[in-house]
């Protein structure tokens, strides 16, 4: 699976990383990061969590 990211609708609000920092970083720069493109199955469920809690929808998963 890898994590896709809208940079369009981003407003890189942290949502994600409150839910999966192993994933997901907000920088100084106040940009989003994803630090594991293809993360592991396991980490699925909190994947979802992260996709579906996106206030802008800007993050997807592709199998």
């Amino acid at each position: 699976m890898k994590v896709k990211v809208d940079y369009d609708l981003c407003e890189s609000n942290a949502v994600c990383m409150g839910i999966l920092p192993e994933v997901f970083e907000v920088r100084d720069d106040d940009n989003l990061y994803i630090l594991q493109e293809e993360p592991p199955e396991e980490l699925r469920p909190k994947l979802d969590e992260a996709v579906r809690m996106c206030p802008k929808q800007a993050l997807s998963l592709e199998d």
